[in-house]
């Protein structure tokens, strides 16, 4: 082999050497995209929508209204990698202040709803309001995965703020049972769920509606098994 023949073969061997390489490698000044952001180029969602929030706002029966509260279900999904879904209250107000009546039923969408767990809760809004739905102790937890206290726990936490009738819908106008819609801390009360579906007595087994609170002050739910939690729903 001739030298300018060598050479030229030398250099072929180095350039396609070099050129694979920069095939393989990414650009240093165009770095990989993170797994995180694959959401916003049409990944799957997470899977979680539904959780009963792992602490309220410390305020009794004030939760700030129904904005408050989603707001607060959106900062606690956010904050476990489930922001993505758009999150609400399952709260009911009643018709007060020349503003109608809301049920929290209506807020929620039509599911189906997934725990932090990837469990099944409830396929559809009939289902959810049926005694065919997955709520209990074991599978109504936190967005974090926790489980909340019920009976035979201390403290006992297990009522969960709804302000609804079993079927999800608002109390009449004239009965204060969403602690004036959710911006009260003292007067009125508020109609409470047993996330572990357990009561004092046979057959009190609702996750949404078993009894009211004492009144709206933080240490009135305290009084009466609760601790100003609620449950939130991803409606997407």
């Amino acid at each position: 082999m001739t030298r300018s023949l060598f050479v030229t073969s030398l250099v072929v061997v180095v350039a396609g050497t070099l050129g694979c390489r920069q095939a393989q490698e990414p650009s240093p000044t165009k770095p990989l995209e993170p797994v995180a952001q694959s959401r916003e180029m049409g990944g799957a969602k997470s899977v979680m929508t539904f959780f009963v929030t792992s602490r309220g706002l410390g305020k009794g029966g004030d939760l700030g209204g129904l904005a408050g509260a989603d707001a607060h279900c959106q900062a606690l999904a956010q904050a476990e990698g489930a922001g993505d879904h758009t999150w609400r209250a399952y709260l009911s107000t009643s018709a007060r202040d020349g503003q109608p009546a809301v049920n929290a039923r209506d807020r929620i969408g039509k599911g189906p709803w997934y725990n932090a767990e990837g469990l099944l809760i409830a396929a559809t809004l009939d289902e959810l309001h049926s005694d065919k739905n997955r709520i209990n102790k074991e599978t109504a937890v936190t967005e974090r995965l926790d489980p909340v206290n019920g009976v035979g726990d201390d403290p006992n936490v297990h009522d969960v703020l709804t302000g609804s009738r079993p079927d999800g819908t608002a109390y009449a106008a004239g009965e204060d049972l969403a602690c004036r819609n959710w911006t009260s801390s003292s007067d009125g009360g508020a109609q409470v769920g047993h996330h572990d579906r357990r009561g004092l007595t046979e057959g009190v087994n609702s996750w949404n509606s078993v009894h009211a609170s004492r009144g709206c002050g933080q240490s009135d739910l305290r009084a009466t098994g609760g601790a100003g939690l609620f449950y939130c729903f991803g409606i997407d």
